[in-house]
């Protein structure tokens, strides 16, 4: 069952992000048991040349791959749906608007706007066009809440035909809601609620960035469903330090 299937049934899904730019990492994250993975190619270290070397080991662990974009431009989008990630996430949205074009550049028309090649990756280099029929049903819409004014239209966000997450930033919200890193906050923890709010009325998930397992449970407690733990350079560089601080 894919990804999307698997939030409109309901699942709360746990996965991390995948900075490194190594495929190998990727291929120790998939083995792990998250339930899907993701190249951030806003913040991370690798391009999209790497994408695909991580693409290729998440795929051999049969672990979904997603795609965190540098921004919302239609090729950029495009160029990562035809490699074959199985959704994209957006960062820095802040209109109804703004996610409307966005979320547009996953589907191909009459209902987005993605541009129609089969001799890609995705369709087996041309040896399988027939996937174009079900294309639009699989892919994953991610839109992140990071400001203040996203919140305040969250949601009409949420109401975007293709938002399935609405995943928030808690680094970026904090910031610009003027506590930045405190996540326990009254402002924080009220953005929180109007997202959650947000999601259950559209009838799609919310999601967000937690820093280990402990914050990743409590905020599956309460009521996020597509959760990120962290990333592989965080995981790894927590672990190390563990054992270090261990030793000494």
């Amino acid at each position: 069952m894919s990804v999307r299937a698997r939030l409109a049934a309901g699942e709360t899904l746990f996965g991390t992000f995948l900075g490194l730019g190594s495929s190998l990492a990727a291929e120790a994250c998939a083995v792990s048991g998250f339930d899907w993975l993701l190249v951030d190619l806003e913040h991370g270290g690798g391009d999209e040349r790497a994408l695909l070397q991580q693409q290729l080991a998440a795929e051999a662990r049969r672990v979904p791959m997603l795609a965190r974009v540098e921004s919302a431009e239609r090729i950029r989008t495009g160029r990562l749906l035809d490699a074959g990630v199985a959704g994209i996430m957006f960062p820095r949205l802040e209109t109804v608007d703004d996610v409307r074009d966005a979320v547009r550049h996953l589907r191909y028309p009459p209902e987005g706007d993605r541009g129609v090649a089969t001799y890609n990756r995705v369709y087996d280099f041309g040896l399988r066009p027939e996937g174009l029929a079900t294309a639009n049903a699989g892919i994953v819409g991610v839109v992140q809440v990071e400001s203040r004014r996203a919140v305040d239209v969250v949601a009409g966000i949420a109401a975007v035909p293709g938002v399935d997450v609405l995943f928030v930033g808690p680094r970026d919200l904090s910031t610009d809601l003027g506590c930045p890193g405190r996540f326990d906050h009254p402002d924080f923890v009220a953005a929180l609620d109007q997202v959650l709010a947000a999601a259950k009325d559209a009838g799609i998930a919310a999601g967000i960035l937690a820093g280990d397992a402990a914050q990743a449970a409590a905020y599956r407690d309460l009521g996020f469903r597509f959760v990120g733990v962290g990333s592989d350079a965080s995981l790894l560089a927590r672990a190390a330090a563990d054992a270090v601080k261990r030793l000494r």
